[in-house]
């Protein structure tokens, strides 16, 4: 891979070093481009166990994943308010095998044994990752909008504002559903109002007339491409909640979390969400 070839903004880089190619900033090495040595010092342990370094990188990883899953979702969703579903489609194959990535994560961390992380668990404090912005923000963006975790987020101004500026946004849910009444009806009169601030919860209206994609799929391939594209998500992201629940009691068992949770019965009842409730109900009805 030439690095040229990536043509890097440097809006979003620290060079010291830049030249210019047809007019494009190219950086002078591999450490530069990647930002290597910032991202390389970000690993501070707080004791000398061995393991607290995987526990970190770990985290780490997975929150650099979650910032690309942002990015792309914000993608998809500038298409469906476009009407562009073709454009979505990839992108939301790439945030499912993001996920398919994640869950390969926790076999990494699942060799660290409760004797390994009783080492340095007293030195976490009160962080938990019950706190990540980015975390919740995913769920905020397709369509899980538990208002009540907003309050663990007001110690940080930005990210609070930031979550609370999403709710009042359509989730990538209600963009499916609006184009599912658009299409069908033909107007959005029968159009439900968007759960912006709620949690969803299932909807006749809508679970029926994704019966009729269902039942109609040659007509109505994009909306049922679409449908599974997003049960794609919703499976592998599924599987990350439980891969961390089984994670989670394997290391600690049932003590109570880090930041204040009960832990895994917390993490237990976060598989009972679902994201898109009317396309696994309506499997039902065909």
């Amino acid at each position: 891979m030439q690095l040229q070839s990536l043509r890097p903004s440097t809006e979003h880089l620290s060079l010291t070093d830049t030249d210019k190619v047809a007019g494009r900033p190219t950086v002078q090495s591999y450490r530069d481009y990647l930002n290597l040595d910032s991202i390389l010092s970000a690993q501070n342990t707080l004791t000398t166990s061995h393991d607290e370094m995987l526990f970190i990188i770990q985290h780490q990883t997975t929150e650099l994943w979650m910032k690309m899953v942002i990015h792309e979702l914000s993608h998809v969703r500038k298409h469906m308010e476009a009407d562009q579903l073709q454009h979505a489609f990839k992108t939301l194959s790439r945030v499912a095998r993001i996920f398919d990535q994640l869950n390969g994560a926790w076999e990494v961390l699942r060799t660290m044994t409760p004797s390994d992380y009783t080492e340095f668990r007293s030195n976490l404090g009160t962080a938990s990752g019950i706190q990540s912005y980015q975390y919740r923000m995913i769920e905020y963006m397709l369509g899980n909008r538990d208002v009540g975790a907003l309050k663990m987020h007001e110690q940080n101004r930005a990210d609070h504002l930031a979550l609370s500026a999403e709710l009042d946004q359509l989730s990538i849910y209600d963009h499916a559903v609006r184009l599912l009444f658009e299409t069908l009806d033909g107007n959005d009169d029968q159009l439900p109002s968007p759960q912006l601030r709620q949690s969803r919860q299932p909807d006749t209206k809508i679970q029926k007339r994704w019966q009729i994609v269902y039942e109609n799929t040659s007509k109505y391939w994009e909306l049922y491409e679409l449908a599974e594209k997003l049960v794609d998500l919703e499976d592998y992201f599924r599987r990350w909640r439980f891969n961390h629940v089984t994670t989670v009691e394997r290391v600690i068992g049932f003590k109570t979390g880090t930041g204040g949770s009960s832990g895994v019965p917390f993490l237990s009842n976060r598989l009972k969400v679902v994201l898109f409730p009317e396309l696994w109900r309506v499997r039902g009805d065909l």
